[in-house]
């Protein structure tokens, strides 16, 4: 059955995550991997795709700790502004689901007037809809859906941190708990609080 496009069921859903070169005080941060996963509605296979960023300072120590990416394995890496069409392609027309989204929607403001959202907040929609969990994080909301061995067997290899990886359970998130709810064939206005602006 084929939903109507403004009900949840029917809409294109596009997850982003970033990693960055981390910054010190008074610095600018800089985006090094962008991971999208992307589906024409919740029920179809997800689009991965992922790129590092050439980025003009080097990755500092306690980002690499984190995230495992060096300035080294950036050398051949495009540039941000190079990745506006792939980007476009992917997050155009859709719901743009993040994980605390607020770095996602910084990086993406260096391209004016994209017009991406509206934004669906997996850490809000996790509160709202997963009580009493220790943390929020990305990796323990996964783990309490039993959703990590789905992101593994799509990303053999990958781990949290990983801009792709870390996109993909926040899209399989909102997949899970649309399914869950029975969702469907409600307006997205009905995940409220969990929507950003």
């Amino acid at each position: 059955m084929t939903l109507p496009a403004d009900m949840i069921g029917g809409l294109r859903f596009a997850a982003i995550d970033f990693e960055s070169a981390g910054a010190a005080r008074g610095e600018t941060d800089q985006p090094v991997q962008i991971g999208i996963a992307a589906c024409p509605s919740l029920e179809g296979e997800p689009e991965l795709w992922t790129s590092y960023i050439s980025t003009d300072k080097p990755v500092l120590w306690s980002a690499s700790q984190v995230h495992g990416i060096t300035t080294e394995m950036l050398a051949d890496a495009p540039s941000f502004p190079s990745l506006w069409p792939a980007i476009r392609s992917r997050l155009g027309d859709a719901v743009v689901v993040g994980h605390n989204p607020a770095t996602e929607r910084k990086f993406l403001r260096r391209f004016p007037g994209h017009g991406f959202g509206p934004w669906l907040d997996t850490l809000a929609l996790g509160k709202m809809c997963v009580p009493g969990l220790p943390d929020y994080s990305l990796s323990t909301l996964c783990d309490s859906l039993g959703l990590t061995p789905s992101v593994d067997a799509l990303l053999p290899g990958r781990r949290w941190h990983d801009a792709l990886y870390d996109a993909l359970g926040s899209l399989l998130v909102v997949r899970f708990l649309v399914r869950e709810l029975k969702l469907s064939s409600q307006p997205l206005e009905v995940l409220g609080r969990a929507l950003g602006k």
